[in-house]
């Protein structure tokens, strides 16, 4: 079921950004090329997916998911350009492609995420591709500026660089990651919750509960795809985080009771919309590919 539909929400959300990252003029191609291939360069969709899962759990008009989906997408491929710079991580490889400051050079890197990062804020707020009512599009953008900013993905990025080297005990990792990691896929299935204008508190109170469930699970999968995967699966350096001696759930827990932590993860957001009908059945099905998924 997940393979179709997020196929089905690919094709939807790459259209809009299409349209997004087309440059206005010719003096502006340079940097909207290394926007593009930043954004249409492979990758999941996992953000986009959880946007219009969560709005379809709601009833929602996919229509006006369309904008949260975008800018999700383009927060998550900003991040990556920036962590992927000499300063950061000092990646060679993501998606199976040179990164962006290998195919441009560093200034137009940082100078495309930064575009990228705009950009969200910017469709954000049109009622183009959003729900109509201004004022919930502005509790939209302070959702996503927060699981951005520095509470939520910056910071967590933050703690990650000061880690290296260091030993983390289980609590302290789990602070990193649901800022890094989680802090923008909460916002994701929050946003897809808002822009169906359906949601009450109860049923955001529920979604939520998913989110932080799959916002870890995400990581802990990938940490253990960092030691068992390799790198033309995963499209990055296998390894990578053992080579920077980076903190990891394998790492720390082990990869067996890593693997079990998944599957307690995974069980606990099935848990939380338990109470939906079967319109969230894709919410269900992206917590199980989210653990069970190869890159």
């Amino acid at each position: 079921m997940i393979g179709d539909y997020q196929k089905r929400c690919q094709v939807r959300v790459d259209a809009c950004l299409e349209q997004l990252l087309i440059a206005p003029h010719a003096a502006l191609d340079r940097i909207y090329t290394a926007m593009r291939y930043s954004v249409i360069n492979g990758g999941k969709r996992v953000r986009p997916l959880l946007v219009y899962a969560a709005s379809e759990a709601l009833a929602g008009n996919p229509g006006d998911a369309d904008g949260a989906a975008c800018a999700v997408e383009l927060i998550h491929a900003y991040s990556l350009v920036h962590d992927d710079l000499p300063a950061m991580d000092d990646d060679d490889l993501r998606r199976g492609q040179p990164t962006t400051h290998r195919a441009f050079d560093e200034a137009c890197a940082i100078l495309a995420g930064d575009g990228l990062q705009s950009l969200a804020f910017q469709i954000l707020t049109s009622a183009r591709h959003n729900p109509a009512d201004p004022a919930l599009r502005l509790t939209m953008v302070g959702v996503l500026a927060q699981a951005a900013g520095p509470a939520g993905m910056v910071g967590g990025q933050a703690i990650d660089l000061g880690a290296v080297g260091h030993k983390l005990d289980r609590e302290a990792l789990e602070q990193m990651h649901r800022h890094k990691t989680g802090a923008l896929i909460e916002a994701s299935v929050s946003l897809g919750a808002l822009s169906s204008g359906r949601a009450g508190s109860d049923e955001l109170a529920s979604l939520r509960g998913y989110a932080r469930a799959v916002g870890l699970a995400f990581q802990v999968q990938d940490d253990i795809l960092d030691v068992e995967s390799d790198t033309a699966t995963l499209g990055k350096n296998q390894g990578a985080d053992i080579a920077r001696d980076k903190p990891t759930y394998p790492a720390l827990l082990g990869l067996d009771e890593a693997k079990r932590y998944a599957l307690e993860l995974q069980e606990q957001a099935q848990d939380a919309v338990a109470g939906f009908g079967t319109r969230a059945d894709p919410l269900r099905a992206l917590a199980r590919y989210i653990i069970e998924r190869r890159h």
